[in-house]
């Protein structure tokens, strides 16, 4: 345990990482954020879209940035403090006074095992909510102001029906999906407008071809001689609500909370459907701190090369394509474990596992 306490070196150590980390992610989000900045300004005069909307979708949507690109900005932090202080000698000269290069690993990941609990807190928070509201305001764009998202569902006008929707989910059936709506109302007024002349309650919708289909119906009608209900199990709907720009409006699972994961996966287990597609992303967020501390760790050998010999840019960017390279693979693990039925857990777990092992071997081998 005294090996593993802080000393004046891990300060030196920590600083010198956190300083090269906090540029590389400022640029990375500024080339991101500005890249969507551009695709927003041509949006700009299509219904009403105004520059302050697009400046309004780059702000909301920076903190699920800076969730995404951590990542590379600690691995590309992290070689750059150590390149910087091998470059200038002092990585030679914590070897010589007797600490290890795992010593030296540790003290550079310690500074990004604080950072990733505000990351992870921030990803779990003000990140899902900034994506809700640009989705939100990317659903009046594309659907010219007929459809908008409120704290009460979707509301949406088509010709002189109200629609309301509580919820809406994105359905997979073969080899395509599909948008449902949960707990939709449908409010057809007169033709002046003025009145209210039947309402339709339904557990959901779906479209199916051109039309969409309510399930479980419960219809009211108003005229003269009074109110009248009727309950069926399907309605057809004439509709020209749009189920593309709905699918569009949809916050991507990987955007998610875990509690919303968690949440929307209980429900469908509840109701027997497929939960894998959630249930990918959920473990894919559990595991993020420790799949950035151990690719951290593990690309840390790149910069001590410089201790040998030249070529510290060189060794740098052999680590960059390495993490590139594990980012890649992770993901056709996961997409192998969804092929053939290995639990998300462990198709998530076993990049990470696969990456430490080469890491201890190498540590060790090293000490």
């Amino acid at each position: 345990m005294a090996a593993l306490r802080i000393k004046r070196v891990d300060w030196l150590i920590g600083v010198t990482v956190l300083g090269s980390m906090l540029l590389v992610w400022l640029v990375l989000i500024g080339l991101d954020a500005m890249m969507q900045f551009v695709r927003q300004l041509g949006y700009i005069g299509r219904n009403g879209y105004t520059l302050s909307n697009a400046i309004f979708y780059i702000v909301v949507t920076i903190p699920r940035r800076m969730y995404e690109m951590f990542t590379f900005a600690s691995l590309i932090g992290g070689l750059l403090g150590l390149g910087g202080l091998a470059s200038t000698g002092e990585l030679t000269a914590l070897r010589a006074s007797g600490m290890s290069r795992l010593r030296i690993a540790v003290s550079a990941v310690g500074v990004v095992a604080v950072l990733v609990t505000g990351v992870v807190i921030m990803g779990e928070t003000v990140g899902p909510w900034g994506d809700q509201q640009a989705q939100a305001l990317q659903l009046r764009l594309r659907s010219g102001g007929n459809l908008g998202q409120t704290s009460s569902g979707l509301w949406a006008r088509d010709g002189d029906r109200i629609i309301n929707a509580k919820d809406k989910a994105l359905r997979n059936a073969g080899d395509h999906s599909y948008v449902q709506l949960l707990d939709v109302r449908v409010f057809t007024l007169t033709q002046d407008g003025q009145q209210l002349s039947r309402f339709d309650q339904a557990a959901s919708a779906q479209q199916v071809g051109r039309q969409w289909v309510l399930n479980k119906v419960r219809s009211t009608t108003l005229d003269d001689k009074g109110v009248h209900s009727t309950v069926s199990d399907t309605l057809h709907w004439d509709s020209k609500l749009d189920p593309e720009v709905l699918q569009e409006s949809l916050v991507q699972p990987q955007y998610l909370a875990v509690r919303d994961l968690q949440h929307i996966i209980d429900y469908k287990k509840k109701n027997g459907e497929n939960t894998r597609p959630y249930e990918i992303p959920l473990w894919s967020r559990v595991m993020y701190p420790a799949n950035v501390l151990v690719l951290v760790l593990c690309s840390m050998p790149f910069a001590f090369g410089a201790l040998r010999s030249g070529g510290l840019g060189k060794r740098i960017f052999m680590g960059m394509i390495l993490a590139i390279s594990w980012y890649f693979v992770q993901k056709a693990i996961v997409s192998f474990g969804t092929v053939y039925g290995i639990p998300p857990l462990a198709a998530n777990i076993l990049p990470a596992l696969l990456l430490a092992g080469i890491g201890w071997y190498y540590f060790r081998k090293h000490a």
